[in-house]
């Protein structure tokens, strides 16, 4: 085996390795949330605490994201087939935007529960709230770290643990409320409270959702400079130029690259070749470029364009 070629197995390895410790992080995630989801709606009606009945409906979605995320995972690990090419890359964006879109969905039901007992405010069992409240921040943080030690540049994985943080923040919130409701009684900080978890987890969906959108319009990858791409190719021996290149992701963490290189005139199809070998090792371990498909040419396919496109 060539050195490029043991070079793109030990990245494969690698990448099947990560996708191994985000599955597992997924299921230990999805373990703890669902065990206390159940706690936490239980003590939003013994206690009748708009906040905590918000945060399970949030932990609720956590769930049903989080097993969202695990479909998504095992799509991706899905060979390839005639029909498709990539295989289920995709799935892992799309498992993303389903968990945004849930939680936009929740953060409406927040937001009209909220609305009427604000109106005529409820009254709230402190103590329990505060119980509640303390076993959640605990339970989300502890997700959230062993989410974010395999998240990588996976969009799905980034998704769940944006459900992780933001029920975090929202524990935060309902410890405050319960506080509150047993220091001073104000039984209407409650309801603001479930605002509050509203708003957070609006705030955490947006990104979430913009990603998403911009791997589905076939975007270039965030942290690419598309320009240093196409000037470390250039500068590699041989080549002339570079035009008609393409960057995007397949998942959100796997990115793709076409492009069409001028060589020197004269070079052999074993030299091109040989070069071509070398451009990819080089995009592989300098911009994480892993699928990389290259057109070689003795001169520029068609005449430059005054207007940018291509």
């Amino acid at each position: 085996m060539s050195f490029v070629g043991e070079q793109t197995e030990v990245r494969r390895h690698d990448h099947t390795s990560l996708r191994d410790a985000q599955r597992r992080a997924l299921w230990v995630a999805l373990a703890l949330n669902a065990g206390f989801m159940f706690v936490e709606l239980v003590g939003g009606v013994l206690f009748n605490s708009l906040a905590l009945l918000a945060d399970g409906a949030h932990m609720l979605s956590d769930v049903a994201g989080l097993a969202v995320a695990l479909v998504a995972q095992h799509l991706t690990a899905r060979p390839v087939s005639a029909r498709k090419t990539y295989g289920l890359q995709r799935a892992e964006v799309l498992g993303a935007m389903a968990n945004g879109l849930i939680l936009l969905a929740v953060t409406v039901w927040i937001f009209f529960e909220a609305w009427g007992r604000l109106s005529n405010p409820e009254p709230v069992a402190g103590r329990g709230l505060l119980v509640v409240g303390l076993l959640g921040l605990a339970v989300n943080a502890g997700s959230a770290v062993v989410l974010v030690r395999s998240r990588g540049n996976s969009l799905n994985m980034h998704g769940a643990w944006l459900h992780m943080v933001s029920d975090a923040a929202g524990s935060v919130v309902v410890i405050v409320a319960a506080l509150a409701v047993l220091s001073g009684g104000a039984q209407w900080v409650d309801p603001v409270a479930s605002l509050i978890i509203g708003v957070l987890i609006l705030a955490s969906t947006w990104r979430l959702l913009t990603e998403t959108v911009h791997v589905l319009m076939e975007g270039a990858p965030r942290g690419i400079d598309v320009q240093a791409v196409q000037g470390a190719m250039e500068a590699e021996a041989g080549v002339e130029s570079v035009h008609h290149l393409h960057l995007w992701n397949l998942a959100s963490d796997s990115a793709a690259l076409s492009a069409h290189l001028v060589l020197e005139r004269d070079t052999t199809l074993h030299d091109a070749q040989e070069r071509g070998d070398r451009i990819k090792a080089m995009l592989a371990g300098d911009f994480g470029i892993e699928h990389t498909t290259l057109e070689f040419e003795c001169h520029n396919c068609e005449p430059a364009l005054t207007d940018g496109r291509h």
